[in-house]
């Protein structure tokens, strides 16, 4: 069942000892941060850090931190598990003649209606309302000790489009300035920062803190704008998202919701937001952000204060990455339907690098796939660097993928420089947002790309020698020893 908030999520982490609780005293400034980054590099559990210095609120760090617990937020046991069930809701076609076909397609469209938030009347969010916020009550977190300041890392930001009433829920970090204002560090791409070009000067904003783990990812998402992070939520879930409207803004928020801090942006006031060590393993610089003004705190009784440390990889936002990888990957077939298959590194930071196969069936095909990533907004317009191999390649192999690509490169040939936006944090460009970005068709080419020779074929075992020696080779008991070989480097020997 789906989690219907934080808290529910910890109780399921708990209760398969994928929680651990730390009740000594820890310091939000770098200590905290100091210890998830251990952690979340070994591959251990999410943290509950119960007595925190100068908070009476624990903090929660690490939730999304492996494949399994990635996989539980969005009730699963594989996050391609969710990309199936993505994929059956987009894979609705026309309705046949017969009954049987008809209610087929009715039973399809069904969890569509989960898209369709439920508003309520009160909601747990609200237990404590707090008309004289004190930011510097909650245990917002210092991360990295070139930091301008502690940052709310994990926020989900709500605004609404006042021309569609569309709404949008972005993850921006938020610089604490003082007790009652923050940075908003929405970058020019965001839908978050078009909100607020519609608005103008002064822009509704709430931020909720600590919501179930669906919603939470959804914020991450990069979606298309007539989709809302609230209904994609509740496709995920299979259940619609329950929101309520906030004490004195109006918009609404999520229901059981920790914290939500409510107030407006304030675009006429740019303050000097960073710097921040981020996901990109460098910290990124200072610059000049608008300032959110917070008139009002809620929280519910007892709250959790959720946070997530990014720096160098892997980090816990891998994990958010990797799911954004594999259920919008049935997405990206629908609109460039030869792609088979697509990775993106972690160490690439889910921006700098894609590895994608595809099946080719014609010359250029690879430099074409290049265009309509780019071309598709959020989702892919902003990657670094696009490798195409073709769609026998294991691209979630690195080192296959690399050895073909290294084999079937010729640069004058298979490099496309494409100028145009970059991301904001992108340090490697001359210039803030734009600069030039590189893809690389490694797929096997034919005369009619300008390739007279002949390709040669793969070393590839014949089946049936593979098949014997395999068989002998557990007749020997080759197998047990082999097992107790560690692989050192690429030429296979033990250690």
């Amino acid at each position: 069942m789906p989690y219907d908030s934080l808290r529910d999520f910890v109780d399921s982490l708990k209760a398969s000892h994928q929680l651990h609780t730390i009740s000594a005293p820890v310091d939000p400034k770098l200590e905290i941060a100091e210890i998830t980054d251990r952690v979340v590099k070994a591959g251990g559990p999410a943290l509950l850090f119960t007595d925190v210095k100068r908070s009476a609120f624990p903090v929660l760090t690490n939730q999304f931190g492996t494949h399994r617990r990635m996989a539980m937020a969005l009730d699963a046991e594989h996050l391609n598990d969710v990309a199936e069930r993505i994929h059956k809701l987009v894979d609705i076609s026309p309705p046949g003649a017969s009954i049987g076909e008809k209610i087929g397609a009715m039973m399809r469209l069904a969890p569509l209606a989960n898209a369709v938030p439920h508003i309520v009347r009160d909601g747990s969010c609200h237990d404590v309302i707090e008309r004289e916020p004190y930011l510097r009550k909650l245990p917002i977190l210092t991360t990295w000790p070139l930091d301008a300041g502690p940052f709310v890392t994990l926020p989900l930001v709500i605004t609404q489009d006042p021309r569609t009433r569309a709404y949008n829920v972005g993850m921006y970090r938020m610089q604490v300035y003082g007790p009652r204002e923050t940075g908003m560090h929405w970058q020019r791409h965001k839908h978050g920062r078009a909100h607020a070009d519609a608005w103008g000067a002064r822009i509704p904003v709430a931020v909720a803190i600590g919501t179930e783990p669906a919603l939470t990812y959804a914020a991450t998402a990069p979606l298309p704008p007539m989709l809302d992070e609230f209904a994609f939520a509740g496709l995920l879930r299979g259940k619609p998202v329950e929101l309520v409207k906030a004490t004195t803004v109006d918009l609404n928020v999520p229901a059981n919701a920790e914290f939500v801090l409510e107030g407006y942006v304030d675009n006429a006031d740019l303050r000097v937001e960073g710097p921040f060590g981020d996901h990109t393993g460098v910290y990124s610089l200072a610059d000049r952000y608008p300032t959110f003004h917070v008139t009002c705190v809620t929280h519910r009784r007892n709250p959790i204060y959720a946070a997530t440390v990014v720096g160098k990889p892997p980090m816990e936002d891998a994990w958010l990455g990797k799911a954004t990888e594999r259920i919008f990957l049935p997405l990206l077939r629908m609109v460039v339907p030869e792609i088979v298959e697509m990775n993106l590194p972690v160490e690439g930071g889910f921006h700098n690098l894609a590895l994608v196969s595809i099946k080719k069936s014609y010359p250029g095909q690879a430099k074409k796939v290049m265009n309509a990533l780019w071309g598709l907004g959020h989702m892919m317009m902003l990657t670094r660097m696009l490798v195409i191999v073709d769609a026998d390649v294991d691209v979630h192999n690195v080192r296959q993928t690399a050895w073909f690509v290294l084999n079937n490169l010729a640069p004058e040939r298979d490099v496309v420089m494409m100028p145009g936006p970059v991301d904001d944090l992108d340090h490697g460009s001359y210039t803030i947002a734009y600069g030039t970005k590189i893809g690389i068709d490694a797929t096997r080419k034919s005369a009619a790309e300008g390739y007279t020779r002949e390709w040669p074929p793969d070393m590839v075992m014949d089946p049936q020698t593979r098949a014997l020696v395999e068989r002998r080779w557990r007749e020997y008991g080759l197998d047990r020893i082999a097992a107790m070989l560690q692989p050192d480097s690429w030429s296979g020997q033990g250690r």
